[in-house]
C-alpha cells in the first residue's frame, strides 16, 4: 500500500501540475485543467486550487490570462526572441546595437544628478558617492511588443576639462559618439545576471508574476581599460535569450 500523501492539498495540486508541465503532459502554451475540474479531482474548494496555482505562478511555470484561463509555461522551451549583444561602429562612424532593433523612448530622457552607489562605483572605479549624470528611459520597439528599461550613468570626473562640464552629455548610444569625439578609443564589457524585478519594473515591462528580469551592465571603456560610463538594462526574462559572439 503506497504511503499516504500528507502534503497540504494545495501543494499536492501544485506538484501534480508541475510534474505534468515538466514531462509534457501539459504542453507549454496550452490551458491547464480548469479550477472546477481540479477542485473535483482533488476534493477541495476552488480557493485551495488557486493557492496551488499561485505557487506555480511564483515559480514561473504558469501564466494566468484574464478571461481565458491558466496556461502552462515550460522551462525547457526555446525562447521566441534571441537578441545579439554588442556595439558596432558603422561606416558613418555611428555606434549602433548589434541586435539592430530600433528603440524608441517612451518619453524624452532628462538628465538628473545621482551619486554613485558602491556596486557601480566599483565598476566605474570612482569613489562611492561621486556625482554622476544619469538618464532613465523606458524603451519600446516592434509597436510596443518589445520593452526594456535603460539607464545611462556618466561620472562627473570623466567630464572634467571637456565641454560637458557646462552641458550634460547625451545618453547612450549617442554618448558613444560624444566620447569618441573627445579622442577616446572605445570598447565595451557587459555583465549579465538574473533577479526578480521590483514592482515598478514588473509593471513597466508588463511581466507576469514569477518572471525574472535579465540585468545587463555595460561598461564603456577607453584606453588602458579606463571606465568612462555605465549603462544598466533591464529586460524581460521570459521568451528572451541573449547571444554573444566570442
Amino acid at each position: 500500500m503506497p504511503p499516504k500523501n500528507t502534503q497540504p492539498k494545495y501543494r499536492q495540486i501544485a506538484d501534480y501540475l508541475r510534474e505534468g508541465i515538466l514531462n509534457g503532459t501539459f504542453p507549454a502554451g496550452q490551458p491547464l485543467p480548469s479550477e472546477e475540474v481540479l477542485a473535483k479531482q482533488f476534493g477541495v474548494t476552488r480557493p485551495t486550487v488557486r493557492q496551488g496555482l499561485t505557487e506555480l505562478r511564483a515559480s514561473g511555470l504558469v501564466e494566468a490570462i484574464m478571461g481565458r484561463g491558466t496556461f502552462a509555461r515550460s522551462p525547457h522551451g526555446r525562447p521566441s526572441l534571441t537578441r545579439p549583444r554588442g556595439v558596432r561602429r558603422t561606416p558613418e562612424a555611428r555606434y549602433v546595437e548589434a541586435d539592430g532593433i530600433r528603440w524608441t523612448d517612451a518619453e524624452p530622457p532628462v538628465a538628473t544628478r545621482t551619486d554613485a552607489p558602491m556596486a557601480l562605483a566599483v565598476l566605474l572605479r570612482v569613489p562611492p558617492g561621486e556625482p554622476m549624470v544619469t538618464y532613465d528611459a523606458l524603451q519600446t520597439a516592434d509597436q510596443g511588443r518589445l520593452r526594456q528599461l535603460h539607464r545611462t550613468y556618466v561620472p562627473f570626473s570623466v567630464l572634467i576639462d571637456t565641454k560637458y562640464e557646462e552641458e550634460a552629455p547625451p545618453p547612450a548610444p549617442e554618448l558613444y559618439t560624444a566620447l569618441a569625439d573627445l579622442g577616446h578609443e572605445l570598447h565595451f564589457t557587459e555583465y549579465v545576471r538574473t533577479r526578480m524585478p521590483l514592482p515598478d519594473q514588473a509593471q513597466a515591462l508588463r511581466l507576469p508574476e514569477g518572471v525574472p528580469v535579465l540585468q545587463v551592465l555595460r561598461v564603456t571603456l577607453a584606453e588602458a581599460d579606463k571606465p568612462l560610463a555605465l549603462e544598466e538594462f533591464h529586460l524581460p526574462g521570459d521568451e528572451l535569450e541573449l547571444s554573444f559572439r566570442l
